[in-house]
């Protein structure tokens, strides 16, 4: 009898990370949150972080983006206030959402105006858009955060 088939190996998922760098903090926090799903090659997360001396961080930036398949967007007052996150980052990766080439996850890191946003008409994490900073504890709020994605990723693998 012949051996059982092996299923080729997927690819990890390329999740982008949109973020202001006065949120880095929580940013590092949530990239910790996420090493499960890392650790098991079902994502490969990038941000900015990544970008090494003497590279050209726009262009770097823009490949990365045209890349993912899921973008993240990491969003608060500082992500709302910053030219680059929503102008350059957030439309592209709406567009990129709108034409069905990605998919964009917000994820509400603070308290902040998002109303009518491009992005107000996605499902916002952690679940009921409730803002990370205001759960009574980091670790679950990030923990449905990433169970958010976990949901995401699965369903795209799928496809």
């Amino acid at each position: 009898m012949p051996p059982p088939a092996q299923s080729s190996p997927i690819d990890p998922i390329k999740v982008f990370i949109s973020y202001s760098h006065r949120d880095d903090e929580l940013k590092t926090a949530f990239m910790t949150h996420l090493a499960n799903l890392k650790r098991q090659q079902k994502i490969n997360a990038w941000s900015d972080r990544a970008i090494e001396g003497g590279e050209e961080w726009d262009t770097h930036i823009k490949q990365q983006l045209e890349s993912a398949q899921i973008i993240l967007l990491l969003i608060s007052p500082d992500f709302m206030a910053s030219d680059y996150c929503y102008d350059i980052e957030m439309q592209r990766a709406i567009a990129r959402h709108d034409a069905g080439t990605a998919r964009v996850i917000p994820v509400i890191l603070r308290p902040t105006d998002w109303k009518d946003s491009p992005f107000s008409k996605l499902k916002a994490l952690p679940n009921d858009g409730k803002p990370v900073t205001q759960w009574s504890d980091l670790d679950s709020a990030f923990l449905d955060v990433v169970k958010g994605i976990r949901t995401a990723v699965e369903s795209l693998t799928k496809k």
